[in-house]
């Protein structure tokens, strides 16, 4: 049986690793929860899963969780920063699953590792942060990061029994989100609630809005350069409209080995906590019979320059892509709240990139540092925008 701590136990993808657990108690035990304001649902998790030892977000989420709880109920509750990174440390647990979202979730999936826990990994805001610094930990310790994203689940998994050094490119695949087929006129228009209706996957507000404007994509070439230790020349994105194909490897023969499956999170989570064992589960099958033809396309930079700014800030490195998510999180946050449009997030990452001097091989303090900078400059940019009624 396998100890979990879940980091992020109340979005989606805690609730569905903790459905997986669910469905398989002789595999896996919940040793500890990290949630952030949630605790009504906290709460529901704590009564049923009973684990040692839960986070929150701040103290005043703790008393109020602490009174909607039993006057004993087993659990101990801790809050903030320090609360997330005991909890990622729990002795007992053997893999933490690390959800938060955003960058948030960088250093209690550092203190998890330095714990010597296996890593699932879902927040991919720890590796296009400090990608670096994780692997050589990771190597240092030696743990397991068995990634969580659907794309690069099944990329781990087409590698299985293949040399790295055969690879010849990594082909990463993207729905398209909602606004696939918008111009750039119509997406200036578009508005936070079209942008949260994915027509494939079901997932937090966050990262639905980076799906539709290629963001989500771009964070995960990051990542892959990182996960397995590729070049970023050779990453490439497809559009593949019906998220059947979640990612492809071609090899340098020629060969191209691809991961398929129904558009479902709950495999590539189950595959990361059972790893190296699989799970039989009683889902349906893929029907590649009824899904008929797969389509794929070039991404179009121009519409999505997301994407592009992502790639170039991948390719420099050190401390930029930290600037390329901390702008991000901060124009999302400004789009949700109609502070500014959805063809403004990306000029304003553009413009915070072009100010930001990067190191290139940066501490953690450095990339922190960074971090706060692009945040502050993001702000500035969406204050401005918003002074001129833009």
């Amino acid at each position: 049986m396998k100890n979990v701590t879940i980091l992020g136990s109340t979005g989606s993808i805690g609730v569905n690793a903790l459905d997986v657990i669910r469905a398989n108690p002789s595999l896996f035990r919940v040793i500890a929860l990290a949630a952030g304001r949630n605790v009504d649902l906290l709460k529901d998790q704590i009564e049923e899963f009973r684990p040692r030892v839960v986070s929150v977000i701040d103290e005043g989420h703790a008393r109020k969780l602490k009174a909607m709880l039993p006057s004993s109920p087993g659990t101990e509750i801790l809050s903030g920063d320090e609360g997330y990174r005991e909890v990622a440390a729990v002795r007992e647990a053997n893999t933490v699953l690390s959800a938060m979202v955003g960058a948030a979730g960088l250093l209690p999936t550092i203190e998890a590792i330095e714990a010597g826990k296996d890593i699932a990994l879902a927040n991919k805001e720890t590796m296009v942060m400090a990608g670096n610094i994780i692997v050589e930990k990771a190597s240092e310790k030696g743990i397991k990061i068995l990634p969580v994203d659907s794309e690069h689940g099944a990329i781990f998994q087409c590698l299985v029994g293949h040399r790295r050094k055969d690879i010849r490119r990594i082909i990463l695949t993207a729905s398209g989100g909602p606004f696939l087929h918008l111009s750039r006129e119509e997406l200036r228009g578009v508005k936070p609630a079209q942008a949260l209706k994915h027509p494939n996957w079901q997932m937090g507000g966050k990262i639905t809005i980076d799906s539709a404007s290629l963001m989500n994509k771009g964070l995960e070439v990051i990542e892959a350069k990182w996960f397995f230790d590729v070049p970023i020349e050779r990453i490439q994105v497809h559009i593949h409209p019906q998220s059947v194909v979640h990612s492809l490897v071609e090899y340098i023969d020629g060969s191209v080995i691809a991961g398929l499956g129904v558009p479902d999170m709950k495999i590539p989570i189950a595959y990361a906590l059972s790893f190296p064992e699989r799970i039989d589960r009683p889902e349906p099958s893929l029907d590649l019979v009824k899904i008929g033809a797969l389509e794929f396309l070039e991404p179009d930079f121009e519409r999505f320059p997301s994407l592009k700014l992502a790639y170039d800030a991948g390719k420099i490195g050190g401390t930029m892509p930290a600037v390329l998510n901390a702008a991000n999180e901060v124009v999302v946050e400004a789009f949700r709240e109609e502070k500014v449009k959805f063809t403004d997030m990306p000029e304003i990452i553009e413009r915070v990139l072009s100010s930001h001097q990067p190191k290139l091989s940066p501490s953690l303090g450095e990339i922190l540092e960074a971090d706060s900078w692009a945040r502050d400059e993001a702000t500035n940019q969406v204050d401005r925008l918003k002074a001129e009624g833009c």
